[in-house]
């Protein structure tokens, strides 16, 4: 389960990054290394949306 938090964690920050450079420089990192709109750029949102999902769990753990 490590391994797997650790790579949510690692595609919560890429998720994170792209967002900031949307944000300030109307970038899309993922579609420019990707292409707009393909089934690969769906798949990695789709990656970095259930890793955001699996990191909520990580507020469960601040206690530990």
């Amino acid at each position: 389960m490590k391994i797997i938090n650790g790579i949510a964690l690692l595609l919560v920050v890429i998720g994170a990054v792209n967002w900031g450079l949307i944000g300030a420089f109307e970038f899309n990192l993922v579609s420019f290394l990707f292409g707009a709109g393909t089934l690969f750029s769906r798949i990695i949102y789709c990656l970095v949306g259930i890793s955001g999902l699996i990191a909520l769990t990580f507020f469960g753990k601040l206690g530990e």
